[in-house]
């Protein structure tokens, strides 16, 4: 196969050698990967470049690294290496059981409540099925699944699903959350939301979905704008710094279930109003669905569903009806 270029003609052999250079910096590492020369791997990106009329890598003493058309290339080589991937897959769906890779994106909050579980069950269920897992913020993940870098993605109703194939899942409620403190042990089990927008609080930025839902609910409610005093894409960088005693946070339990159940953290309800989000499985309307693509999402469906209000998906509860 092969995709026509300004400069000539761009196979999809060269897409891949391009892919596994990028993966590993390293051109030595990427011919033992694909077990092809050092030599010829080279001689095939010199190739590539020539058609494409531009470098892709520069050479550093330690190996390669991406230019900055080189970046913007990879996107587009990996989305095209996995439509040829589902192409493949989709064909031999059709003769018997799915089967393929399937990549699916999981925003950092709901990781500790649906990552294993769906894991599980894909492997259980459908053994023809490779499942790759990502993670990033819900704002990125709706970008990858536009751009074809994920097959599904989790995301948030209040980010708006309306251009994806979509179902939804689950409503998840939103606690206040924090260590404790001589500042907050007056607080009992629950804050208002007034007064949560008071204390000093760390959340995602703007154009994610929990930042959102926050500001959205004081806007709609008349009250002051949440007293942001850093944004914080990383569930990782979140917990340490509520862990030092920082400030407070606005999400669902289950971003910190371990260290809520072992009192590390404090959660407090929060009310007037309560604030939840819809989470969503979703697919991309352009790109190729494919029997294992299908399968996945059908399955994350049964699943998300199956945790809901259990102690594994706390403070979740399914959606009865498709909005």
């Amino acid at each position: 196969m092969a995709l026509r270029a300004e400069g000539g003609v761009v196979e999809l052999r060269q897409l891949r050698y391009f892919a596994e250079i990028a993966e590993h910096g390293s051109l030595s590492r990427a011919a033992q990967v694909l077990y092809v020369a050092q030599s010829a791997l080279s001689h095939q990106l010199a190739q590539l470049e020539r058609e494409l009329g531009t470098r892709l890598f520069h050479r550093v003493p330690r190996g390669v690294v991406l230019t900055e058309a080189g970046h913007v290339f990879r996107a587009h080589a990996t989305a095209i290496l996995r439509q040829a991937d589902e192409a493949k897959a989709s064909l031999q769906g059709s003769l018997g059981r799915p089967c393929g890779k399937v990549n699916f994106g999981l925003p950092p909050s709901i990781c500790n409540a649906l990552a294993v579980p769906l894991l599980q069950a894909v492997q259980q269920r459908l053994p023809g099925v490779a499942l790759e897992l990502t993670e990033a913020a819900s704002g990125d993940l709706s970008a990858q699944l536009k751009s074809g870098l994920v097959n599904l993605a989790i995301l948030f109703t209040e980010g708006s699903v309306s251009e994806f194939l979509s179902h939804p899942l689950l409503d998840e409620r939103f606690f206040l959350i924090a260590k404790r403190s001589t500042e907050n042990e007056h607080f009992g089990t629950s804050v208002s939301f007034e007064d949560v927008l008071k204390l000093p609080l760390f959340l995602a930025s703007a154009k994610q979905g929990v930042r959102q839902i926050v500001e959205q609910a004081a806007r709609k409610h008349g009250l002051r704008p949440p007293n942001v005093v850093t944004d914080i894409n990383s569930v990782n960088i979140m917990r340490s710094t509520l862990l030092v005693g920082l400030g407070y946070t606005v999400l669902p339990p289950m971003a910190f279930k371990q260290e809520l159940d072992s009192g590390a953290l404090h959660s407090w309800e929060i009310y007037a109003p309560v604030l939840t989000r819809r989470l969503t499985v979703c697919a991309s309307k352009d790109a190729l669905m494919t029997p294992a693509t299908l399968a996945v999402f059908e399955l994350a469906t049964v699943v998300a569903r199956d945790l809901a209000g259990s102690d594994r998906w706390p403070e979740t509860q399914a959606v009865s009806t498709p909005v």
